[in-house]
């Protein structure tokens, strides 16, 4: 009986021990045992950062449709284009062999459509040609990169479009960023005026309602009363047969108020393709339940 007395004692203090352990150490033993480059990076309410192997350049694959998308608000604000400014697309627009449902769906092409359809395209369905028809109007990889790099995101870079990274694998990993840049720049994207409201908004509610990678950041998420705004990237097989990128980064905001910026980079794996979209699921649970205990820690100090 004294013996049951004491284990009793002691459940608060296991408890307590649980949730005490660092986030840094929990995600590192998450992925010790994986056949794969992992990276991770983690703010937390704008101040409190958590990297994991984020020396390492990681494919950013389709994540850099969130880049394109703030250069192109850019681009817009200051020639005055409205969201609903129509683009023409040629039937040569449409590549194939190369995810597009935009092509699936207007197959002829010789169809005018708005950058605001476009970028649901794209940041929704993560739509190839989509994003190279937003590229050519904006002024190519070039100007997306230029524009990044002006809000101080230095480690990363935007070299190749869709269609070249097609062509030829090995530009899959000229795309590249560290998984602190892609929080960060989550972050600058939440909290600076960086362009009109009426873009901020649209980019802000296409992420949140992303139709792509529901396996991924928000899997864990999706019976919490929680906010989230995600884009995913995914890569083909490289020659060695491991998938080049495996990527999704976003924000969420808890119905506390606290919010969180979160960036997961899988490079290199020979695990599956559900296997890699699993990685980054288990991550995003193991952040939201830490920020999710010190909240109450913090309310019960």
């Amino acid at each position: 009986m004294r013996s049951f007395i004491v284990f009793l004692c002691l459940i608060p203090i296991l408890l307590f021990s649980c949730q005490s352990v660092p986030l840094e150490a929990q995600l590192k033993e998450a992925i010790k045992d994986k056949k794969a480059e992992i990276g991770i990076a983690v703010i937390i309410d704008g101040k409190d950062t958590i990297t994991v192997n984020n020396d390492n350049h990681y494919p950013l694959m389709s994540v850099f449709k969130f880049h394109q998308a703030l250069a192109l608000a850019d681009y817009m604000a200051k020639h005055k284009q409205s969201l609903d400014t129509l683009l023409k697309i040629e039937k040569s627009d449409l590549k194939p062999d190369t995810y597009s449902p935009l092509r699936d769906k207007y197959p002829q092409g010789e169809i005018e459509m708005s950058i605001a359809d476009l970028l649901r395209y794209t940041l929704q369905q993560s739509d190839n040609n989509a994003c190279d028809i937003l590229f050519n109007y904006q002024g190519g990889t070039d100007a997306v990169d230029k524009y990044i790099h002006s809000l101080g995101i230095q480690d990363c870079a935007i070299v190749g479009t869709e269609a070249a990274m097609h062509e030829d694998l090995d530009l899959c990993y000229q795309n590249w960023s560290t998984p602190l840049a892609a929080a960060e720049l989550l972050e600058i994207f939440r909290r600076e005026p960086l362009f009109a409201k009426e873009y901020k908004d649209f980019i802000w509610q296409t992420m949140v309602e992303c139709q792509t990678g529901q396996d991924r950041l928000v899997a864990p998420l999706l019976d919490k009363k929680v906010t989230v705004g995600h884009k995913t990237g995914t890569g083909d097989r490289n020659a060695k047969g491991q998938q080049i990128g495996c990527n999704d980064i976003g924000f969420v905001l808890l119905p506390d108020g606290r919010t969180y910026s979160i960036a997961v980079f899988v490079k290199d794996s020979e695990e599956s393709f559900a296997d890699n979209s699993k990685i980054i699921a288990d991550i995003s649970r193991i952040v939201y339940e830490y920020v999710m205990q010190s909240t109450k820690r913090g309310n019960n100090s």
